[in-house]
């Protein structure tokens, strides 16, 4: 597979970076390159183990190498084998020290990460001789021991390989005395007791316990003797925990994973009963820990396909044929593939089958479950839903179907709306979905929100995978074929852009019969009228491609309909019926053009004289008005309807003038070139020589206006004159702009209208077009060139400066602003904005003039850097891109853009940026000057964004990132450093946020200030002990587990005295208590820290 701009194994660009490369751009190995790499690391574990750095750098590069493969992970098989068997061999070696030991299952983790533990585990030795030396060297491992969990992890799945022996393990304890006459412990008590320590631990050691679990508990001779101890032991966990501490959460989250593990056994049928109910004691969708939730929704489905038998729904949709172009192409009468209603052995075998009532309790527990605030408690509710529907009978999984649908009531949130949408892909997935609900379906035509949009796109998905196996039509064929259709149209466009979404979407879907006026009054009476103005234009071009489909209905009903609210009371709908208007009486004359009809012979004479009269019955004031009527005498224009002579016309005109005056649009001259083309002709090509005059003499007449916006919109009325309006005025009007351009340069005033003149005078000439002996009057000819390009060529040099710095210099700013973009997150525009940004650095013919640092920038990106460097890799363009750093003109910039790269969630973004970033920095730490310029610009940074979540989020990660690394080191060591006040000022703002990730953020940046000497460390501490009681409870606790680990990095924080009462005060108080308990314990902890005491500020009694 060949893409262009993609990353080869090499991490070389495969492509010239063209805009085409925009489109979709990927990384696709072609296999495991680095084997020969790969088995020199592992090969050298005995060498480097015990020195620490050597060990490091190893693992990384093993890290660096694995992490290319997880999106191929596939590409590892053949390959598995031999890197199990070398550590393996490592391991099993009976000299190799603990450190290697631990560090060859270190390595063998990764390995099973990036492949996956069900693949991965299946490669372990799992004979009868491997049980008992794989159990005493778990039974060795200190499960408190934070370095070595990747060992524990690695054991616990070897030990559920092994307990797959298909003999019964009393066999192997032989003796159970030992030589000192005590009993020893049976192997199935032991690996018992090891999977329930495990299940209660902090680390992923948790996962691979309930793996051995779910191993362990399906064996014969455990589920015979233990397996009744263990659920009471489960059930006993869950009743006596809670979730309010970490340890707890724990505990809960391993004994909800324990019984999630089981399979269906007799045994477990019988507790089912008692494990609902202790789960509806609980209370588990109560719990602020999303995992709970999610094991609670997890465990209650498995509970309820436990009281339903194992059956395939008969009323499911029977499977067509497996190739599904010879289902669409089959005909009508054979083509039907309806659902299959059940026969008379079936109805008598639904009636025969008995549903529990406990049933009806699961699935309350999943419907709620689909409302859920976290997507993986959505999700394995979704999924429980359609598990369990596939086992009821019709009546019953419809009514579960109807549930769904309540979802989406605009009186639910969106998660509700989120949930609904994956349960119904779940449904429609194995086909219970019935016919009679897809009209109820057709809300999800329309999602509220982004969100909806994408989950939406989750939905059909799903669908078209199902469609593929299961081609379901209604009576017609229709829905079938629709469907693939549509959803083949739609998986980009629904996560494009909610506008294109919309205008693409909407009419492809109105291309289907069953589909198109509802979708035309969707868009007339919830979009014109939606509240973002994007959306009500799009929406209005949607009724343009969708007037062909229906124009007589267009005609002689949406338009009268649109009318009266081109001239109501309400402005967005207002704005949206005249755009509306214009773009449907737009589309009826290119209609009418088939079939030699003007428009006036499509729509009626009430509805011409309606057009007519719109711009008088609107106020024209405000910008929004103003280019919606704009772009409607623009349309009725080009519609050629038959106004010429008009009054109106006048009314259109005087409308255009005013309107140039006072706002900069390009609707104005859009429509005032449209109205020229269509009614200030006496004959083709031959213009109306009083409006000409009027014309050209009134425009050129404003480029000497005192008002800017006036000079502006001359300036640009005249560059967008018809041919005909040009010709014999041509001289007067390049002597006007030029004349503009001249004298306020010298004067260096109205940097933006001497732009738009040149605009201007490029558009005049093309217009005109060119003829060497031609008159100068009328067209680009040798008498009038060289005035032309002198003009040009001297505002080229134009580098007048105002009050906003450097005017002239436009391609400052450009590149400044491509700079950013290319130290941004997103790869594709990443890449784009770093090759347009050499691009135009290395461009000789011409050479592009007023690049700041020019040469500084060569010598960092000297001309190889054009084919070789491959901005999508970030391990290639951050450490480009972070050497602007030290160029003053670009500094602002690229921290503006590394910070949303840095503060990121890309793991591969996140470090190659920050490892650059903090390269840079370690370059200039001790540099004071340098580094307070650093300083000085992320100040600035910061309050340019204090508002701006995009930014300001990202901002505290990668300042957290930098204060956790010492950046400022040379900063801590002066008391009330200015940096520190400056930025503890602007984070007392970030604190006043009612936003949770701002504020975690914001706690971390915080408590990395306390290293800072003087009183600002008060300060600092002051504030964190607000947080203490803030409104929000989850707050509270972040704060509390924070100061808990800044006080143990940070040892002079606190008297040593009182350390350990600080401690468990910010340990033990359960910070989740209401407010006034809270802050009797906060109150403490400030005596202790010798802070005064936060005041509550009284509210001022209101009169």
């Amino acid at each position: 597979l060949s893409v262009p701009g993609m990353e080869t194994d090499n991490g070389s660009s495969g492509g010239d970076g063209g805009e085409s490369d925009i489109i979709v751009k990927t990384c696709v190995l072609g296999g495991f390159s680095e084997s020969d790499e790969t088995r020199a690391l592992i090969s050298s574990l005995p060498e480097v183990q015990g020195d620490m750095v050597s060990t490091e750098s190893v693992t990384q590069r093993f890290l660096v190498i694995m992490n290319r493969y997880q999106e191929q992970p596939h590409l590892l098989d053949p390959h598995l084998d031999w890197m199990f068997n070398m550590i393996l061999e490592t391991i099993r070696n009976e000299k190799s020290p603990p450190s290697l030991v631990h560090l060859s299952f270190k390595f063998l983790y990764i390995i099973c990460k990036v492949r996956g533990y069900k693949i991965f585990m299946q490669l372990f030795p799992h004979e009868v001789a491997d049980v008992q030396p794989v159990l005493d060297l778990l039974s060795r491992q200190d499960p408190k021991d934070t370095e070595t969990w990747e060992t524990r992890y690695m054991l616990l799945l070897w030990l559920s390989m092994t307990c797959l022996i298909p003999f019964d393990l009393s066999r192997l304890d032989g003796h159970l005395e030992s030589d000192g006459g005590k009993s020893r412990e049976p192997i199935m008590d032991r690996i018992l007791a090891i999977a329930k320590s495990y299940l209660v631990v902090s680390d992923c050691s948790r996962d691979a316990a309930s793996v051995l679990v779910s191993k362990f508990m399906t064996r014969p001779d455990v589920k015979q003797k233990r397996l009744g101890d263990f659920l009471d032991w489960s059930l006993m966990t869950i009743t006596q925990t809670n979730d309010q501490s970490m340890t707890d959460i724990m505990v809960l989250d391993g004994a909800l994973q324990s019984l999630v593990t089981h399979k269906h056994t007799d045994h477990v049928e019988v507790c089912a009963p008692t494990v609902l109910q202790c789960l509806e004691k609980k209370h588990l969708s109560d719990s602020s820990q999303a995992m709970l939730r999610k094991l609670g929704v997890k465990l209650i489905q498995r509970l309820g396909l436990t009281f339903l038998k194992p059956r395939l729904a008969a009323w499911r949709y029977q499977r067509g044929s497996r190739s599904l172009a010879a289902n669409l192409s089959m005909s009508q009468t054979t083509a039907v593939t309806a659902a299959v209603s059940p026969d008379v052995e079936t109805r008598e075998q639904e009636e025969d089958y008995d549903i529990p009532e406990e049933v009806e309790t699961v699935i309350e527990h999943l419907l709620v479950g689909l409302k859920d605030k976290e997507t993986i408690v959505r999700w394995s509710a979704a999924k429980g839903i359609g598990r369990v529907t596939g086992r009821l009978p019709k009546e019953l999984a419809d009514e579960v179907v109807g549930s769904v649908l309540d979802c989406f009531s605009f009186q639910e949130t969106d998660n509700a709306w989120h949930g609904g949408c994956l349960a119904l892909a779940e449904l429609g997935r194995r086909g219970l979905l019935l016919p009679s609900r897809l009209t109820d379906g057709k809300v999800l035509i329309y999602p509220r929100t982004d969100q909806k949009r994408i989950e939406t796109f989750k939905e059909l998905k799903w669908e078209k995978k199902n469609l593929q196996q299961h081609v379901d039509y209604d009576k017609s064929g229709r829905t079938g074929l629709f469907s693939l259709s549509y959803i083949t149209q739609a998986l980009f466009l629904l996560l494009y852009k909610a506008g294109f979404a919309l205008f693409f979407c909407s009419v492809y879907i109105a291309s289907f019969p069953e589909y198109t006026k509802a979708m035309i009054d969707h868009l007339v009476e919830m979009k014109i009228n939606h509240w973002d103005g994007v959306i009500r234009e799009l929406s209005t071009k949607a009724l343009h491609n969708l007037t062909p489909q229906a124009p007589d209905y267009m005609a002689t009903t949406v338009l009268p309909r649109l009318l009266p609210m081109a001239v109501g009371m309400d402005l967005l709908g207002r704005h949206g019926a005249i755009l509306a208007c214009a773009e449907i009486t737009h589309a009826l004359y290119k209609l009418g053009l088939q079939t030699n009809k003007t428009v006036v012979d499509i729509i009626s004479s009430e509805c011409v004289d309606g057009l007519k009269n719109i711009h008088q019955m609107v106020r024209f004031g405000g910008e929004l008005m103003r280019p919606a009527v704009c772009g409607l005498i623009e349309k009725l224009s080009l519609s050629k309807l038959p106004f010429k002579n008009d009054p109106v016309i006048t009314g259109w005109q005087w409308l255009i003038d005013d309107t140039i005056k006072t706002l900069h649009l390009t609707a104005v001259v859009s429509a005032l070139s449209a109205l020229c083309e269509e009614y200030y002709q006496i004959q083709p090509g031959q213009a109306d020589p009083q409006m000409q005059d009027v014309l050209v003499s009134q425009y050129t007449e404003g480029l000497n206006s005192p008002q800017m916006l006036t000079r502006c919109g001359s300036a640009l009325a005249l560059g967008s004159l018809p041919r005909f309006v040009i010709h014999s005025k041509m001289k007067q009007i390049l002597e006007g702009l030029q004349q503009m351009c001249t004298v306020s340069q010298k004067e260096g005033s109205f940097p933006e209208a001497r732009r738009d003149a040149v605009r201007a005078i490029a558009q005049v000439c093309v217009t005109a077009g060119v003829d060497t002996h031609g008159s100068p009057d009328s067209v680009l000819c040798s008498e009038n060139v060289s005035e032309v390009y002198g003009t040009l060529l001297d505002s080229m040099n134009d580098y007048t400066t105002d009050s906003r710095g450097d005017v002239g210099a436009w391609v400052k700013c450009m590149m400044c602003c491509l700079v950013q973009q290319a130290a941004e997150k997103i790869d594709r525009y990443r890449a784009h904005a770093g090759n347009i940004f050499l691009r135009l650095l290395h461009s000789t013919e011409p050479a592009v003039p007023h690049i700041p640092h020019r040469e500084e920038l060569l010598s960092i990106f000297p001309p190889e850097t054009t084919a070789s460097l491959n901005w999508n890799a970030p391990s290639q363009a951050f450490q480009y891109i972070t050497q602007l750093l030290g160029l003053t003109q670009y500094q602002y910039h690229t921290l503006l853009g590394l910070t949303v790269s840095v503060g990121g969630i890309t793991e591969s973004t996140v470090h190659f940026s920050s490892q650059s970033l903090f390269d840079h920095l370690k370059g200039i730490q001790h540099n004071s000057v340098a580094l307070t310029q650093f300083g000085d610009t992320l100040l600035s940074i910061f309050r340019d964004n204090l508002r701006n979540d995009r930014v300001a989020i990202p901002f505290l990660k990668m300042l957290n990132q930098m204060l956790a690394n010492s950046c400022f080191e040379i900063f801590t060591t002066q008391e009330n450093h200015q940096f520190c006040v400056d930025l503890l000022t602007l984070c007392k703002e970030i604190k006043k946020s009612k936003d949770i990730s701002k504020l975690r953020a914001c706690i971390s940046v915080f408590c990395g200030l306390i290293q800072f000497q003087g009183n600002v460390r008060k300060k600092v501490l002051s504030q964190l002990l607000m947080l203490l009681c803030h409104s929000f409870p989850v707050i509270r606790k972040t704060t509390a587990s924070q100061m808990y680990e800044m006080v143990l990095t940070y040892d002079d924080v606190i008297d040593p005295e009182v350390l350990d009462d600080a401690m468990t005060i910010l340990s033990d108080t359960n910070w989740f208590d209401d407010i006034p308990t809270v802050r009797t314990h906060r109150n403490q902890l400030a005596d202790l820290l010798q802070v005064p005491r936060p005041q509550v500020i009284a509210k001022s009694p209101v009169n």
